[in-house]
C-alpha cells in the first residue's frame, strides 16, 4: 500500500506526536508498504533516525506566519517565498517555537482549520502539486485534527481517502483566545465530514472527540499507541535509595508542580528515607521559569541536593532515566489522551502512579502496571509512599507493565493496527463520506 503521513515539525521542542509518528512511519515500511512522511511548518526534533529526510518541509513556519499577519504576503514572488523556506532560515526559526503557545497563534490555527478558505491556501496548493508528482497515494494519513482544513483539496485532487490522528487537541483548542475558540471548534467539526475515519489512540478520547466534533461512531476507530522498544530494558537492581520520576513536558498542564508537591509530602512525613526525584522532559523558554520557582523551593526547604532536573534528553539518556527510577508519576491535569510515558517506563520495568482521570484508568486497569489516585497532591504522595514502602508490590507491577507493552504496545503492533484501519478502503472500495453536515458540536 502506498501510504502518505503528514506530520507537523514542533522545531527544537521534543513532540510526542512527532515521535509517535515517526516511529510508525518506520514501522509501516518495515511491513513492506511505501510511506512517505511529510514535514510542516518546521524541522522534526527525534530521538530516533528522520524518516521524513529528503522531503520537503510544507507549510514553511516563516511564510505560514507572515501569509497570517501580511496580506500582500500572500502574493509574494516565488523566489521571495522559497527563500524563507530554506532550511536553514526554518532551522534558525525553530529556536522560537518552543515560545508558541495556544493564546498567540488564535487567528493562525482558525486560518489553517479554513484550509483552501484561509491564508495559507499557497501553501496548501503547492502541498497538493508535489503529491501529484508522486505515486498515488493509498491512503493520506493527517497527524493531528488541526490539519482537518487540508483534506477537502486533498480529497478532490488526489482522490485518496483521509484517516485524521487524533491526539490531544482538545486542550490546545480550549485555550485559543474566546474570539476565535468556538470559530475553530465549529470550523473543524464541520471540515470533519470531509475525512473519512478517524484513529483516537484510547476509548476515553475516541467518545471525547466523538462528542466535541460531533461525529458517529462509525467513522470512529480505536489504535493504541506504541513505542520502538530497542534500547528498553528493565535495571538489573532496584534503585537503592529509592527514585520519584517524572517525564514529560516540564509544564504545569502535565503536573510537575503537582508532583514536587506530593514529593515534598513524602518527605515531610520521613516514612520513605532519603527518597531521590529525577525529573525529565522537554523544556522550553516558556517552561524555565517554573522550572526555576520549583528549584528556589526545593533550595528553601534543603532538598536540592536529592531533585535533579534533566531536560532534553537524547533517546539513550532517557532510556537509562527510565531505569533509574523506582516510580513514574506524570500528574497531567487535562484530559491525556494517552501519554508515551507510560508505555516508556513500562518498557523499562518501572511502575507507574497516575490521576483517575483522562486516558489512565484504561492503560492501567488493561495492564495492571500501576496504581491510580485521585488528582491532588495529598492522594498521589499516599499512592507512591505506598509502592515505596513495598517494593515487591512495585517490581509486580512493573514487570506487569512490561509485559503489556511487549505484547501490545510495540510500535510494530500499532502499524500492524493502522494496517487493518487503512484495509477497510480496499474492501469498500471508492471512498465515500456524508456531505452532510455534522451534528451541532458540544463544547
Amino acid at each position: 500500500m502506498n501510504i502518505v503521513h503528514i506530520t507537523p515539525g514542533a522545531g527544537g521542542m521534543y513532540c510526542g506526536g512527532c515521535f509517535r509518528d515517526n516511529a510508525l512511519v518506520g514501522a509501516l515500511r518495515k511491513l513492506g508498504h511505501s510511506t512517505l512522511m511529510v514535514p510542516l511548518y518546521l524541522p522534526l526534533t527525534l530521538d530516533e533516525e528522520d524518516n521524513s529526510t529528503g522531503t520537503p518541509i510544507f507549510f514553511g513556519g516563516i511564510n505560514v506566519y507572515l501569509e497570517q499577519i501580511f496580506p500582500l504576503f500572500r502574493n509574494s514572488p516565488k523566489w521571495l517565498h522559497r527563500l524563507l523556506n530554506s532550511s536553514i532560515l526554518l532551522k534558525l526559526a525553530s529556536g522560537s517555537a518552543a515560545k508558541t503557545r495556544p493564546q498567540d497563534v488564535g487567528e493562525l490555527t482558525l486560518s489553517m482549520a479554513r484550509g483552501e478558505e484561509g491564508n495559507q491556501a499557497r501553501e496548501l496548493t503547492e502541498l497538493i502539486a508535489w503529491l501529484k508528482g508522486n505515486e498515488k497515494p493509498d491512503i493520506v494519513c493527517l497527524s493531528n485534527a488541526l490539519l482537518i482544513g487540508l483534506a477537502r483539496r486533498i480529497r478532490e485532487e488526489l482522490q485518496s481517502p483521509i484517516v485524521c490522528l487524533l491526539t490531544g487537541e482538545d486542550n490546545f483548542l480550549d485555550s485559543l483566545p474566546p474570539a476565535v475558540r468556538q470559530p475553530t471548534w465549529s470550523t473543524l467539526s464541520e471540515r470533519a465530514a470531509e475525512v473519512d475515519l478517524f484513529v483516537a489512540p484510547s476509548i476515553y478520547y475516541r467518545d471525547l472527540m466523538a462528542r466535541r466534533l460531533g461525529l458517529p461512531a462509525d467513522r470512529m476507530r480505536v489504535v493504541h499507541n506504541g513505542i520502538t522498544l530497542e534500547g528498553y530494558h528493565p535495571a538489573t537492581a532496584s534503585p537503592h535509595p529509592p527514585v520519584l520520576g517524572y517525564f514529560a513536558r516540564m509544564c504545569r498542564e502535565k503536573g510537575l508542580d503537582t508532583l514536587a508537591e506530593a514529593y515534598i509530602a513524602i518527605r515531610q512525613k520521613g516514612l520513605v528515607k532519603n527518597l531521590k526525584l529525577r525529573l525529565g522532559g522537554g523544556m522550553g523558554p516558556s517552561d524555565k521559569p517554573l522550572v526555576d520557582s520549583l528549584q528556589k523551593r526545593f533550595d528553601k526547604l534543603g532538598l536540592s541536593g536529592d531533585v535533579e532536573f534533566c531536560p532534553n534528553l537524547d533517546r539513550n539518556a532517557k532510556q537509562d532515566f527510565f531505569r533509574s527510577l523506582s516510580v513514574l508519576s506524570v500528574p497531567a491535569l487535562y484530559g491525556e489522551a494517552f501519554g508515551l510515558y507510560v508505555l516508556e517506563a513500562w518498557a523499562a520495568g518501572v511502575p507507574v502512579v497516575q490521576p483517575r482521570h483522562a486516558a489512565f484508568p484504561e492503560l492501567i486497569e488493561s495492564t495492571g502496571g500501576g496504581l491510580i489516585s485521585e488528582p491532588n497532591p495529598a492522594a498521589l504522595a499516599t499512592a507512591i509512599e505506598q509502592l515505596l514502602l513495598r517494593p515487591d508490590q512495585g517490581r509486580a507491577l512493573g514487570e506487569a507493565g512490561r509485559s503489556a507493552v511487549l505484547q501490545r504496545f510495540g510500535i510494530e503492533h500499532m502499524a500492524e493496527n493502522m494496517m487493518n484501519v487503512y484495509r477497510e478502503f480496499e474492501t469498500r472500495g471508492a471512498s465515500s463520506v456524508s456531505s452532510a453536515r455534522p451534528p451541532k458540536l458540544s463544547i
